[in-house]
C-alpha cells in the first residue's frame, strides 16, 4: 500500500492509454458475465433439479402421452413416495410472440411435488375452488401485468379455440434459478372442454423418490413395469431429463467457453503489450528508483501493482454492466432467467486479477533484472 500513491501517479501520466486500457479489462468481462448469465438461462433447469424427483415420458418422445392409469401404478411401485403429472398446452397471449410455457397439471397434486415454488395459502385455495383458475408465476405476471382476478385469454394451438383463465395465484420462487415464467392451470379443465383425443391422457408423470440412492433401481423398476405395453416408459432423473433439453440447442458450453478463452486470451496480449510499452518509456525513471534505494523486488511490485490496479477497475466496470444488463436480456428473451450470482461477480473480478498479474508478470521482471548502469546507458 505504501506504493499506492506512485502507482496511481505513474497511472495518470498517460490517461487516455490507462482509460483505454481499463475499458478493454471493462468490455472483456462485460462480455464475460453476458456469457455466464446465458449459460445460467440454458442450464438453469438442470442446476436446480430436484435429486429426488425422477420424469417418466414416453418412451418414443416426450410429445406421445401417457395414460393415466399409470398414476396409480407409480404409486403401488417401492420406493415411490408421491407421483404427479402435467400436460403442455402450448397456446398463445394476444399475439404469436407473447408466448409462455402453459401447463395444465394435476392441482391436487403438483404444489406438493415441487416446493421450492412458494404461493400463499389463500391464493391456492382460491385457485383450488375455480376450475378456470389459474397460477401465474411471478416472472410471467410482472411481464405482462397480471393481477390477481384478472381474466386471461389464451389461444391454443395444440387445443383449438380461445380459453379464458382466472388469475387466482402468483407463485415465486425461492431460488434465484427457480422457473417464473410458467402458468398452470387445472387439467381437470383441459380434459373436460378438450378434444376426446386427450381423455385419459397425460403429457408426463414426475415422481419423487423416498432415498436418492434408490434412483437408478427405482427407473428400472418402472421402465421394466411398462415394457412391451402400448405405451412404454423411458424414465430419468430431473437433472438428466432437463440436460437433455439444453443438448438439444447444441453444445452450448463449449461455444461460451471458447468465446471466453479467446477474449481473455487477446486481453492478455493487449495489457502485456501495454505494460511492456510503459516499463520501456520509463527505463531511466527505473534506473534512478533503484539508484535512491528501491530494491528490485520493490520494482517488482510496483509494476505488478500498475497492473493489477488496472485490471481490478477494469473488471469491476465490467462485471458491474453485466450484473445491470441481465435484466433487459431477460425482458428480450423471455422465458429464460438470466441471473449472475454474487460468486459469479467475485469470480469475473478474480479473472480480471489473474489476467493482470500475467499481463504485467514479464514487464515486471524486466524491470526488477534491469541494471542501473545498464538502464542509464539507454538514456
Amino acid at each position: 500500500m505504501k506504493y499506492l500513491h506512485l502507482i496511481w501517479a505513474n497511472l495518470k501520466r498517460k490517461k487516455l492509454r490507462t482509460t483505454l486500457t481499463i475499458g478493454s479489462f471493462a468490455v472483456a468481462l462485460f462480455l464475460f458475465g453476458i456469457l455466464v448469465v446465458v449459460h445460467f438461462a440454458f442450464y438453469q433447469g438442470i442446476e436446480v433439479a430436484g435429486a429426488d424427483r425422477l420424469v417418466v415420458i414416453n418412451r418414443t418422445s416426450i410429445i406421445q402421452p401417457l395414460p393415466m392409469s399409470y398414476k396409480e401404478k407409480l404409486l403401488r411401485l417401492k420406493g415411490i413416495e408421491a407421483v404427479t403429472f402435467a400436460n403442455w398446452f402450448g397456446g398463445v397471449y394476444q399475439e404469436e410472440k407473447n408466448f409462455f410455457p402453459q401447463f395444465a397439471i394435476d392441482s391436487d397434486t403438483y404444489r406438493e411435488m415441487f416446493p421450492e415454488f412458494t404461493i400463499a395459502d389463500e391464493q391456492w385455495k382460491a385457485f383450488l375452488a375455480d376450475r378456470e383458475g389459474a397460477a401465474v408465476g411471478a416472472a410471467t405476471a410482472k411481464r405482462y401485468g397480471f393481477k390477481l382476478g384478472d381474466r386471461i385469454p389464451i389461444k391454443g394451438t395444440i387445443f383449438q379455440g380461445t380459453w379464458e383463465f382466472n388469475v387466482r395465484a402468483i407463485y415465486t420462487g425461492t431460488r434465484p434459478g427457480d422457473d417464473q415464467t410458467q402458468f398452470w392451470f387445472h387439467y381437470k379443465y383441459l380434459d373436460e372442454r378438450g378434444p376426446q383425443w386427450i381423455k385419459g391422457i397425460v403429457g408426463w408423470y414426475t415422481v419423487r423418490i423416498a432415498d436418492t440412492d434408490d434412483a437408478v433401481a427405482v427407473t428400472r423398476a418402472i421402465d421394466d413395469g411398462f415394457a412391451n405395453s402400448p405405451f412404454e416408459t423411458k424414465t430419468e432423473t430431473e437433472r438428466a431429463f432437463a440436460a437433455s433439453f439444453a443438448k438439444q440447442m447444441g453444445n452450448i458450453e463449449l461455444l461460451i467457453m471458447s468465446i471466453g478463452a479467446v477474449v481473455f486470451f487477446t486481453l492478455l496480449l493487449v495489457t502485456g503489450n501495454t505494460m511492456a510499452i510503459a516499463v520501456r518509456e520509463r527505463t531511466g525513471e527505473l534506473a534512478v528508483l533503484k539508484t535512491v534505494g528501491f530494491t528490485d523486488l520493490g520494482v517488482l511490485l510496483l509494476i505488478l501493482g500498475e497492473s493489477l490496479f488496472i485490471a481490478l477497475q477494469g473488471g469491476l466496470l465490467g462485471v458491474l454492466l453485466a450484473w445491470g444488463a441481465a435484466p433487459g436480456l431477460a425482458n428480450a428473451l423471455p422465458g429464460f432467467t438470466f441471473y449472475l450470482s454474487p460468486s459469479q461477480l467475485a469470480g469475473g473480478v478474480g479473472l480480471a486479477v489473474l489476467v493482470g498479474l500475467l499481463a504485467g508478470l514479464l514487464p515486471a521482471l524486466s524491470a526488477m533484472r534491469l541494471r542501473v548502469v545498464d538502464a542509464l546507458r539507454r538514456v
